[in-house]
């Protein structure tokens, strides 16, 4: 994989570069609620902006249906850009239209645009190779060189991560370099005890990267909504909580295998309950409390894991050489069920250990509830491409960079 520096060495100034980045934010109407992968991709903009070219920044945001949507416009991201480069930041309403080709000629060396969310033409996602192609071709027609740095999207197939390199001289940006070392450090150069904190809502979203884990972990711990799938394999009453049926055989051959292996599953010991899914907007009292994980009262649902839980999971990251977590404990967006999730984020401050917060709602958990990014060894922005990485899977916007 040809790297940025080799790329700038070329020569990059008064050229046009096209870097595929991740600018997916969430947004509160206009307002983006955590800016984070932004600032993720800063370094390979300004560093390109520096060196003299002309940087022509596209990413996608939501799922809009092929067609543009006002509610999913990357103008907002564009405008924080600017903020955060300190710079103007160009923008164009369209992704290979009159507005992106006026912009993109408008660039004059070390200046920065972004063009509009390429969801918003049906061949960036399209399955069918000849329709995302012929975007790719019009892609191409806007630059000279490729830098591909959106780490969140790269195990797509889709037309700006997979087809546009092959149009392009390409290099990866300094996100997608630092990501691949973080994740070749949690699966072929891992310090040891291995220590994995899983969490989320459904156990199914996780079951590849688990089948994949139990032969390289030595501790994988289960909380979140998923736990309740495991406790009932275990034959424990779950109440009302979140449950799927159909994976408990599927979570007994893992559990069974994991015994088998020396690997040692750690699930919650207690639970915060309460009568129904509390209210996110507001942030009411709930009347939640705190029962035993194989003693959950029929009507309760299971929202976070306990007080107990979280000193557990605590005691068995203490001593942990590399920690990988993804996924919250609980529904962290409200206080009263913030507390596992927060005690895990400390507890991997506390590690002594290579630490890893592999993107999605657990880097947004970080950054909610307060904490210091920099107390951890690395937060993804990629929750699914990690993931996927872990599954051992070749990821399409990866395999696109190399020569």
């Amino acid at each position: 994989m040809k790297t940025i520096e080799q790329l700038i060495a070329a020569g990059v100034a008064g050229k046009r570069v096209f870097v595929r980045a991740d600018l997916n934010v969430p947004l509160d109407g206009t307002t983006i609620t955590d800016d984070g992968r932004i600032r993720a991709v800063l370094p390979t903009i300004a560093e390109l902006a520096e060196a003299g070219a002309r940087v022509i920044v596209a990413s996608h945001l939501g799922r809009p249906k092929g067609a543009p949507d006002p509610a999913f416009s990357l103008a907002p991201a564009a405008a924080r850009l600017g903020e955060l480069l300190g710079r103007e930041v160009a923008f164009a309403t369209d992704t290979v239209g009159e507005s992106a080709a006026a912009t993109v000629a408008a660039l004059a060396d070390g200046e920065v645009a972004v063009i509009e969310n390429l969801r918003f033409n049906p061949g960036e996602t399209s399955k069918d190779d000849a329709e995302r192609g012929a975007f790719a071709d019009r892609l191409a027609g806007l630059a000279d060189l490729y830098v591909g740095d959106g780490f969140g999207a790269v195990h797509r197939k889709h037309a700006s991560v997979y087809d546009l390199p092959a149009r392009l001289p390409h290099a990866a940006g300094r996100l997608i370099a630092t990501e691949v070392g973080v994740l070749r450090k949690l699966t072929d150069d891992v310090r040891r005890p291995y220590a994995v904190v899983l969490g989320g809502a459904k156990v199914s979203d996780k079951l590849a990267v688990i089948d994949h884990l139990l032969e390289r972990a030595d501790r994988i711990l289960i909380g979140g909504g998923m736990a309740f799938t495991f406790l009932k394999a275990q034959g424990h009453d779950v109440g009302g909580s979140l449950l799927q049926e159909d994976q408990i055989p599927a979570v007994q051959e893992y559990l069974a295998r994991a015994e088998a292996k020396g690997v040692e599953f750690v699930l919650p010991v207690d639970v915060r309950v309460a009568a129904a899914f509390p209210d996110l907007r507001t942030k009411a009292p709930s009347g939640s409390e705190v029962v035993a994980a194989d003693a959950i009262p029929a009507g309760l649902m299971g929202l976070d894991i306990g007080p107990e839980s979280g000193k557990l999971f605590a005691s068995k990251l203490a001593d942990a050489a590399t920690v990988f977590w993804n996924g919250p404990m609980g529904v962290f967006e409200h206080p009263d069920y913030a507390g596992g999730t927060r005690a895990v984020a400390q507890a991997l401050i506390d590690s002594p250990g290579f630490t890893v917060v592999g993107g999605g709602d657990s880097a947004a958990a970080v950054r909610i509830l307060g904490f210091d990014e920099n107390a951890f060894g690395h937060i993804s922005t990629g929750g699914g491409a990690s993931l996927e990485y872990l599954e051992g899977k070749t990821l399409p916007g990866l395999a696109a960079l190399e020569d």
